[in-house]
Parts: C-alpha cells; sequence; structure tokens
C-alpha cells in the first residue's frame, strides 16, 4: 500500500474517534512563583489552577481520592508547576532516595506533548520530598525511563498534604520553532496505597494504549525558545585492577593495570527540535549494576538492558515491533554521533559508531556500526516507519532494512506490521533472509487480547540486534479479563490465557504453549496469581512435553516494606547434559524472592533470593542459588551510599550435566554525588572472588576449591563530569 493511502486510511479511521478536550491558557509571569508561596499562601502574579483530577486506577472515572491542585505558569525561560496534595501526612508513602528511584513513592507528574503529535511525550515526576524521576512516553511502545535532563524541583510535607514546585527550563524541551506553542498535556497523581492515578484531563482505559493521545491542549506559550543549547560534558576516569589473565598460549597469572582516562561528551540542539550527539572516547563503564539472572541450563540468550548513556537518550526512536537494535551489541567504542529528533510529523534517528572490541578478540579491523530511523506519523495514533542497520568489520559486513506500521483501527483496535530483510556477508556466515510481522490487539478497561503471527527465516541475521531465534514461523494470542468491583476490599480480579505454536520451515511443530491462569489485585499494590502451563518443545531431534505450574504474588501492604515471590514447579529439559547423555526431561522447581526493607526515609535494603534446579528420581542434575543484598543509604538528595554482596553457585552433577561447579562472591562499593545529569562525581570499589586455588609453575594451573577464596577481579576507580551548558 502506497504511503499516501495509508494516510487516507488513517485519517477516516481516526476522525471523530479521539473527542477534543478544551484548550488551556496558561499567562506568563515576570515574578516566578516559590515554594513558600503556596505553603503560606501568598498571592502569585498569574497562573492557571487545575483542580478536577479523575482516577485512571483503580475506578477509572471516578474523583481523585484526594482533592488535588495544579498551578501552572511560565516565564522567558521556564515552565513552572506548583502542586498542592492533601492528605494525612501519616500515610504519605514517599523517602530520599536516588533520582529516579520513586516509581513506587506517592508523587506528582505532568507530561508534555509538546510537538502536538499525540504519540510521544517526556514526563516530570517529583515525590513528596523533592526527589525526580524523568523520562519519556511512546504510545505503542510505552515509558522509557532513560531519559534524563536538567530541571529542578522543591518538596515539603505539611500537617495537611504535601506541596512540590517543578521549574523546568525551555532548554531541557524540543518543541517547534514557531511564535506561539500549542503542547498537550497530562497532570496527574499516584496515591500508591490505593493503587490510585488520578489524572487531568480525564484518562480512561477504554482507549488504551492510547495514553499521549489523551492528552488536552494548552495554548499561551509565546515567543519562548530552547535557545542556544550547546551542552559539553568532559569526564576523566582514573583506576586500579588486579585480574585473574588466562590468555589460551600460556598458564592463567595475575595482572594489574592503572588507567586514566578521559573523554568528552558534547550536545547542540540544531532547529529547536533536532538534537546533535557527539562522543569521543566515551566512558562506558557502568555505574549501575545489571540485576542478578538465572544464567544456566538456557537455551536462548539472556537478555540484559543498556545502561550507558550515549545509547539510551532518545533510544526510542531507533525502535521497532522486532528488536532490530540492540546497542549492548557495541561493546568499545572510541567515537559516537548520533542526531534525533522530529521536524512536523516526521521523527529521524541517525547513529554511527566504531567498536574496538574485534580488535581486542584477535581481528585485524575495528567494526563500524550505522542506524538511521525515520518514522511518518499520520492520522491520529498511527505510523509508519523506515529502519536501517549496517555493520562492518573487515571484509564482512551485516545489513538489515526493516518498513514497520502502526495503524489505529475502529473500536480501539490496532493493527502492527512489520518486513524485514538482512543480507550478510562474513566468514561464518554468508545469506540472506527475512522478518513478517503482524499482529492485531485491543485494550479497554476489562478486556487486553492480542494476536500476532510472526515468520522469521533460517537465513535472517542482525549483528545489531536481538533476535534470539530464527526459522519460526509462530501464531501467539493472549486474551484476559479483569473485573473491577466498584466496592469491596478487591479492586481487579479475572482469567488470562496465553496461547502460541511454532512451525519451522520444514512444517515441523518446533513448540506450542498453553498458559491459563487467573489473577486477583487488591489495595497497597498487592496483586497476585496463579496458573499452569503445558508445553511441548523439539530440541535436538526430541520432543519434550513439559508442565509447570505457576504462582506469583507481589505487596507493599506497609510503607516500610515490600515482597514480591514467584514459583515454579513442573518439568523441565536438560539442555547440556554431559557427554555420551542426550537432552532429557527431569522435574524443575524455580523460585525468585525479593524483599525491600525501608527502615527509615533515607535508607533502602533489597533481598534478593533466586533458585533454580533439576533432578531426577535418582539423582540431582544441578542446583542455582543467586542471593543479593543491596544497601542504597541517601544522604542528601545528591549524596548516597550503595552497598551489593552477590553470591551465585552452580552445582552440578558431572555424570548427568555438562556444567561446571562455581562459586562466586562478589562486593561492590559505590559513592555517589550527582548533582544533576552530566555533573557527578563517583567513586567505588569492587572484588570478585571465585573457587579456584592457582598455581602457574603447572598444569592445570587452576584448581577447584569448595569455597570462593581466590580474587580474581578487583577495581578501584574514581570518575567525575562536568556539564558545561551555554
Amino acid at each position: 500500500m502506497r504511503p499516501s493511502l495509508l494516510l487516507l486510511l488513517g485519517a477516516s479511521l481516526a476522525a471523530a474517534q479521539t473527542p477534543e478536550v478544551s484548550a488551556l491558557h496558561i499567562p506568563r509571569v515576570t515574578r516566578p512563583p516559590k515554594l513558600a508561596d503556596f505553603i503560606n499562601n501568598v498571592p502569585r502574579q498569574a497562573e492557571l489552577v487545575v483542580t478536577d483530577f479523575g482516577q485512571f486506577d483503580p475506578q477509572d472515572g471516578a474523583p481523585v481520592s484526594q482533592p488535588t491542585t495544579a498551578y501552572l505558569s511560565y516565564d522567558d525561560r521556564f515552565l513552572y508547576v506548583g502542586w498542592f496534595c492533601k492528605d494525612d501526612p501519616k500515610l504519605i508513602r514517599s523517602r530520599v532516595a536516588r533520582r529516579k528511584d520513586i516509581l513506587w513513592d506517592d508523587r506528582v507528574t505532568i507530561n508534555i506533548d509538546a510537538f502536538g503529535d499525540r504519540r510521544h511525550s517526556v514526563f516530570f515526576d517529583v515525590n513528596a520530598h523533592g526527589v525526580r524521576f524523568d523520562g519519556t512516553t511512546t504510545d505503542g511502545f510505552g515509558d522509557d525511563f532513560s531519559f534524563e535532563t536538567l530541571w529542578y524541583s522543591e518538596a515539603k510535607i505539611t500537617g495537611d498534604g504535601y506541596y512540590v514546585l517543578e521549574t523546568i527550563p525551555f532548554k531541557s524541551l524540543r518543541f517547534p520553532d514557531v511564535p506561539e506553542q500549542r503542547w498537550n498535556i497530562c497532570l496527574c497523581r499516584f496515591i500508591n496505597r490505593n493503587n490510585e492515578t488520578s489524572c487531568w484531563p480525564h484518562i480512561t482505559r477504554k482507549r488504551m494504549p492510547n495514553w499521549v493521545g489523551q492528552f488536552a491542549p494548552l495554548e499561551g506559550l509565546r515567543d519562548i525558545s530552547p535557545g542556544r543549547n550547546i551542552q559539553v560534558i568532559p569526564y576523566a576516569l582514573g583506576s586500579a585492577a588486579r585480574f585473574l589473565d588466562r590468555p589460551a598460549a600460556a598458564p592463567p597469572a595475575m595482572r594489574s593495570v592503572t588507567e586514566a582516562r578521559a573523554g568528552v561528551d558534547a550536545k547542540a540542539v540544531l532547529n529547536d527540535s533536532l538534537t546533535l550527539d557527539l562522543t569521543f572516547n566515551p566512558d562506558f563503564s557502568q555505574i549501575e549494576s545489571d540485576e542478578p539472572q538465572v544464567t544456566v541450563n538456557r537455551r536462548f540468550e539472556v537478555f540484559y538492558p543498556e545502561r550507558r548513556p550515549f545509547f539510551i537518550e532518545n533510544s526510542s526512536f531507533f525502535n521497532t515491533p522486532e528488536q532490530l537494535f540492540f546497542s549492548r551489541r557495541i561493546v568499545d567504542p572510541q567515537y559516537g554521533v548520533r542526531l534525533t529528533g522530529k521536524i512536523g510529523r516526521w521523527g529521524l534517528g541517525i547513529l554511527t559508531t566504531d567498536d574496538r572490541a574485534p580488535l581486542s578478540q584477535g581481528s585485524s579491523a575495528r567494526a563500524t556500526n550505522a542506524v538511521v530511523a525515520v518514522q511518518r506519523e499520520f492520522a491520529r495514533d498511527s505510523y509508519a516507519g523506515l529502519l536501517v542497520t549496517d555493520r562492518e568489520l573487515g571484509n564482512g559486513f551485516n545489513r538489515v532494512a526493516s518498513l514497520d506500521t502502526r495503524i489505529r483501527l475502529p473500536r480501539n483496535w490496532f493493527l502492527t506490521a512489520q518486513a524485514v530483510h538482512s543480507d550478510t556477508g562474513s566468514p561464518d556466515f554468508t545469506g540472506r533472509g527475512n522478518i513478517y510481522l503482524g499482529r492485531l490487539s485491543r485494550m479497554d478497561r476489562h478486556w487486553t487480547t492480542s494476536t500476532t503471527y510472526t515468520d522469521r527465516s533460517p537465513g535472517f541475521r542482525t549483528d545489531l540486534g536481538y533476535i534470539p531465534r530464527v526459522d519460526i514461523r509462530q501464531v501467539q494470542h493472549s486474551t484476559s479479563y479483569l473485573w473491577r468491583p466498584k466496592k469491596g476490599p478487591v479492586i481487579g480480579y479475572g482469567p488470562k490465557l496465553t496461547l502460541w505454536r511454532n512451525y519451522n520451515r520444514a512444517g515441523q511443530v518446533q513448540d506450542w504453549e498453553y498458559v491459563p491462569s487467573f489473577a486477583v489485585e487488591l489495595p497497597r499494590l498487592t496483586r497476585f496469581s496463579a496458573g499452569f502451563s503445558q508445553t511441548y518443545e523439539l530440541y535436538q531431534g526430541l520432543g519434550f512435553r513439559q508442565r509447570l505450574a505457576l504462582l506469583d504474588g507481589k505487596t507493599e501492604w506497609f510503607k516500610w516494606l515490600a515482597l514480591t515471590a514467584s514459583y515454579t514447579a513442573g518439568t523441565g529439559v536438560n539442555y547440556y547434559p554431559a557427554a555420551g547423555l542426550r537432552p532429557s526431561l527431569a522435574d524443575s522447581v524455580s523460585v525468585r524472592a525479593a524483599l525491600t526493607l525501608r527502615p527509615a526515609a533515607r535508607m533502602r535494603l533489597d533481598e534478593t533470593w533466586i533458585h533454580s534446579r533439576l533432578t531426577t528420581p535418582r539423582a540431582s542434575v544441578f542446583n542455582n542459588h543467586i542471593l543479593r543484598s543491596k544497601l542504597n543509604y541517601q544522604f542528601t538528595r545528591e549524596f548516597a551510599l550503595r552497598l551489593i554482596l552477590d553470591y551465585n553457585a552452580v552445582l552440578p552433577n558431572p555424570s548427568l550435566v555438562a556444567l561446571d561447579r562455581t562459586r562466586r562472591f562478589r562486593y561492590d562499593v559505590l559513592f555517589t554525588w550527582l548533582l544533576h545529569p552530566g555533573t557527578a562525581i563517583y567513586a567505588g570499589y569492587t572484588d570478585l572472588y571465585e573457587n579456584y586455588s592457582l598455581d602457574p609453575s603447572r598444569p592445570p594451573y587452576l584448581q577447584y576449591t569448595p569455597a570462593p577464596t581466590l580474587s580474581t577481579g578487583r577495581q578501584a576507580f574514581v570518575k567525575a563530569s562536568y556539564l558545561f551548558r551555554f
């Protein structure tokens, strides 16, 4: 279908589906408001007052349970949003925490769709202690918490509730270069003991997953601009490390390395709407630690999310239904260039970097990577997009091109489609392949349903994406219904059914799964579900029928305590049997439990236990225990201490499974002073111990020991960066 026909189709489908809300008019001021003005009821110069908040959850359309008022104004440089949230101070859930660590706190937020496209927005959350949380939302893809920018907040808890003042520089926003802006906004308050989200304008689940598409117009912003927005962030890093080196052609030995490193990130806003990011010798050391996951006896690659700043900002511009760009594939770049932004209804994302990792792996060349994404929005809540990725290494290459679209249909149905082609030429693989995907979905207050068809040919490859499996033709369906009683202790309850079936190109059934479950939602962020699964899996020519019982629950009944737990028991496949054996079915148990304690407003303690095991009637196949203790203490909003203790033990039966017996213990200490994104000092120390003894004088050099007593990875570092903004 030609783009012009898509435009006409989308316009006809979306017309009259989204009723217009009367536009708000925001006044301009010459005297900025102060938090004390709201607390002491001092008259401000002028402001737009919003009080008519309605619930999104748990009772769609009901009035907010606690009186809430927002006050909006602006001047030449800033947007101001003042809040008064009436409440019993003893019931308010809030604490002095790290930036962005307030997801389960009582808080307020303004969501801004500055381009008026009703698809992308940026949000600015603040809890009752003034801690900030910013991010972006893209309808159809959800929230992206990676976005960070410079803005200001103040808050105070009083005898009748809490007050907040948000001050957002126009330099921190992107919007069209026109004399008068017409934005779309949404103001929300979260009261977590009630599982409550209340918004103005009224956002209803009847029109989800359209969130941004329901915002209200905001007028009156005249003669504003991000201005000459140029940012330069130099950094310096010093580190000393001692680690166990295991070269292929020499005995293992301890090595010591000291490093002094510097680099710079730069950002410039072009035409008020495009952002150019440059980086040289970037620091991609991960300050944040990956959450623990089970990696033992996994058939496919385990996914770890991106945490490096250069890649995560504006990453939503490179999203497609199939994940064709996964930036963790770029391991060690020396330079990077990225251009992202919007021009009218067009979205643009361009990224190019090198990658020095192949050099360290014996290659004679470094890789070069390029990604280009273009999107065109049409009608309301619909778009069409193009994505191209290219990775070049020596004489080898991998090139991928994709077209995708999302179209809103009548009665809140959405059609998502994607077609992808890859071309690969490398020493280990040469070929071409395709992916075709189609999805029909709908969500409202009670029903959620989705049906997806995915076709990936055997020759498809994406060196820059995350596609763990090819050679599939798969149909997947999921549907759920949630009853929402208006009275009583239960907020919601209902069943869910997920089923899928997958064939390969030879027509063989590779997998199928049938999973019915039932969930109950209670106040105070409490939810329980139970279900079972029946599964068939074809692996190495053998067919396995598996069954599992599934239990899952979470609660924050008390504001100082949170609990989550999951339990599965049944059967599972031993994918990596010992030499001479074939894969086989065994009894399987998997447990995950997490406890969060908040004994004081500035302290948070997280305890995590993960256990998985396979057993036969006569013997254990393996046991895997993962324990993590994580302490965060926030001295001030800027200065914090983090301590992590990790233990991971893999205890195999070598006669049944090809796994090493390993025990690892790691501790990690990090002090952080974070004034705002870009200006920070980090000082850290980490040490990893493994169950080895080292004797470099005679083979086999490394011997397993019962306990992790050998330090194999020790590092101390200090990193400092500073944001210069012009």
